[in-house]
């Protein structure tokens, strides 16, 4: 056999002495990955759970299986892969799996396709290294490579395929089709894996005090997922439901993992299983009770696969909705009077993202390379990339299920990087219920944080087909949660802005109570009585159907106010928007201190404002917990009074009497000083840092300040 190794790639038997030339024409590289020899140790336990990464021009194109506990692996896996260029190396790299942290690295090493001999299968053995410790020894890998040209007609290849594009090189038009016919169906699930964790049973103790507190993580192929924390127990109720997407035929691997969370230090690890999902029968709920491998204990949890069938990406001339047959069926799927089956089947949606104007130049060239991504909650598709392009025209047609009619359509357009991580270029968020069927509509780009404009505009036609009773019934359950959000930091101009908002919802209290004080101030006396008369009519004849009823015509007189108010709102938002710009251009132009100051006068806010509300529930338990026994017998005397009042009279003439004493305290007495009683009794209620404060302190002898000095040997 013949071996190839990475220090005499070029020199190996095997290897044609006339490299290939680069041209425009296709080749098919097959890969098997064989096994692993001698690999580097990475775990505690001496041993390494290991997986291999393929990279071409910068890009991810195969991973294989996880290996578990095995530093001589056997994987016996393999790929195709179309390549358009024999001058980029085959970039390989091992890692050592780590469920829930970062993978460790294992070793790396380049194959060079142009120096390989076409049209023969040619063993290899490429040698691991390290570019920081060149002289470690990392093990070798084991493949099996062949190299051929694709000449005429490309078949369909296999399902792990990926197409590696090159910017500068485009063979036909015919080509690129094919290309996008590639992505289209490497980035298209299968089905949906609904999951329902429900508990986990006697798990092994990992904290000082024989409990834990436990959280579990899922895997499936690239997808991730983390439950809650349940504090404190062996037996932890989750309780939790999420989806995720199954993209292989055969159902894939689902790998679960558990975790003792500890603050200040990292995680314990209790244990792990997998599931192979292509075990289970699809259509059908499973009760799983999964024992795990490396402790005691077991996860319950409940399982069910279903099929997708409305996700799909197609050109402009294949939309699914413009053929009125189809359209029919679909409406008539989602209609008033179908069966309500599965409820998470609210309707489709169908994106056209028809093309991109005026885009920002991200490459030095002046150009960009730009790409287009749909996210739905957690379902994400793609357009291919058009390269070197400020104006991009993608035309494609994105269809998605809609399993919460209140979900947001986020459409961020990126551009493609060869060696980095894609450039964020603009972003537009679409509530599925603000969509008009049928319209296209440009949109401008916002910035990442969406509070302004950026450059460019895209232009898109969406239609959204749903089940009014399903989505309402969807919209009291809980709403499904992002697997993938970035972690929140902290921000002075966030902070600002949160404690802004919340003391404008505070200040709308506020005015509300103002303007009924203003009332039984009589500072209006045509108000005051008109407030007066509306209470006692209200009082007298309530009953509590009128609560909805009330709020049913606050909505009605809202819808009538709003309708008219829509423009106004707009210029309103706009005017906000470049207010909060020029705030952020003055901000700019302070001094670092001012920045200071100013972040010091929102946390001294926000103190003051948790110390009222932690004081008054302190000073609630206190009275209860007899703290202050006089305050505690004064409250069992004020309890026992109403006690008998509400059982004696009814509820209206006690509201009613409330009010009329309200109305004309001021007309009795106009130098009163209007105070609150309840808010007055829990003053006098010490909270726990006043109980700390008024504590008596016991006096030692032994600590007396004559008795040390005369200790003192000084």
């Amino acid at each position: 056999s013949l071996s190839l190794s990475l220090s005499v790639a070029t020199g190996a038997s095997g290897v044609n002495s006339d490299r290939a030339l680069p041209s425009s024409e296709m080749y098919q590289l097959d890969i098997v990955l064989k096994r692993g020899h001698n690999l580097a140790i990475r775990d505690r336990g001496g041993t390494s759970d290991p997986y291999v990464k393929f990279k071409l021009c910068g890009k991810e194109v195969f991973r294989s299986k996880t290996i578990h506990k095995n530093l001589n692996p056997v994987w016996d896996e393999g790929t195709k892969l179309l390549v358009d260029s024999l001058q980029e190396p085959l970039y390989v790299k091992v890692f050592d799996y780590d469920f829930g942290l970062q993978d460790d690295f294992m070793g790396s090493a380049y194959l060079y396709l142009e120096s390989l001999e076409q049209q023969r299968a040619i063993p290899v053995n490429l040698t691991l290294q390290d570019p920081h410790y060149p002289d470690v020894d990392l093990g070798t890998l084991e493949l099996t490579v062949t190299l051929r040209p694709k000449d005429g007609s490309i078949e369909e290849p296999h399902r792990d395929t990926m197409l590696l594009k090159r910017t500068w090189r485009r063979s036909s038009k015919q080509q690129s089709v094919r290309l996008a016919e590639l992505h289209r169906k490497h980035q298209l699930w299968r089905g949906i894996v609904s999951i329902s964790l429900i508990e986990g049973r006697d798990l092994c103790p990992m904290d000082p005090n024989g409990l834990s507190d436990p959280y579990a993580k899922f895997r499936l192929g690239n997808q991730k997922y983390r439950s809650k924390t349940m504090p404190k127990t062996l037996c932890p109720q989750w309780r939790e439901q999420f989806d995720l997407h199954l993209y292989e035929e055969t159902g894939g691997v689902l790998e679960i993992a558990v975790w003792d969370k500890d603050t200040g230090r990292r995680d314990d690890f209790i244990g792990r299983c997998t599931l192979d999902l292509s075990t289970l029968a699809k259509e059908h709920t499973h009760r799983l009770e999964l024992a795990l491998e490396e402790s005691r204990g077991s996860v319950v949890l409940l399982l069910t696969l279903t099929a997708s069938s409305h996700v799909s990406i197609a050109d402009l001339s294949l939309t699914p909705l413009d053929d009125p047959i189809e359209r029919r069926e679909i409406m008539g799927r989602y209609g008033m009077f179908r069966p309500l089956s599965n409820l998470k089947d609210v309707g489709i949606v169908q994106v056209k993202v028809m093309r991109a104007e005026g885009l920002m130049a991200a490459d030095v060239t002046g150009k960009s390379d730009p790409f287009c991504v749909l996210e739905l909650n957690n379902d994400r598709l793609q357009t291919h990339t058009i390269y070197k392009n400020l104006n991009p025209e993608w035309n494609k047609v994105f269809t998605f299920n809609v399993k919460d009619i209140h979900s947001v359509l986020e459409v961020t357009v990126f551009d493609e990087d060869r060696d980095r991580s894609a450039d964020f270029l603009g972003k537009v968020a679409i509530p599925l219920l603000h969509i008009q069927n049928g319209e296209q509509k440009g949109y401008v780009l916002k910035n990442k944080e969406m509070t302004g404009p950026t450059k460019g505009l895209i232009y898109l036609e969406s239609d959204v087909i749903y089940s009014t009773v399903k989505a309402g019934l969807r919209t009291i359950v809980p709403p499904e949660q992002k697997y993938i959000e970035e972690e929140p930091k902290v921000s002075k101009h966030l902070l600002q802005q949160n404690f802004n908002r919340v003391k404008r919802c505070i200040l709308f209290v506020i005015n509300i109570g103002t303007f009924i004080n203003s009332c039984f101030e009589w500072e209006s006396p045509q108000r005051s009585i008109s407030a007066f008369l509306f209470f006692v009519v209200v009082v007298w004849n309530f009953e509590l159907y009128m609560v909805p009823g009330a709020l049913l015509l606050l909505l009605t007189w809202n819808y009538f106010i709003t309708a008219g108010r829509e423009s106004g709102d707009t210029v309103s938002a706009v005017v906000l928007c470049k207010e909060e710009e020029k705030d952020d251009k003055d901000s700019e132009r302070k001094g670092f201190m001012d920045k200071l100051y100013a972040l010091q006068d929102v946390c001294v806010s926000v103190q003051s404002a948790l110390d009222d509300v932690a004081s008054y529930g302190e000073r609630i338990k206190n009275t209860f917990n007899w703290t202050v026994p006089f305050l505690s017998w004064l409250a069992i005397s004020i309890l026992c009074v109403a006690t008998v009042l509400l059982y004696l009279i009814p509820l209206r003439y006690l509201v009613l009497a409330w009010g009329v004493n309200k109305f004309t305290k001021k007309l009795r007495n106009p130098y009163l000083i209007e105070n609150n009683e309840v808010l007055d009794f829990l003053s006098r209620v010490p909270s726990d840092v006043q109980v700390m404060q008024y504590r008596e302190l016991k006096f030692d002898p032994g600590q007396s300040p004559s008795k040390r000095k005369k200790t003192n040997p000084g």
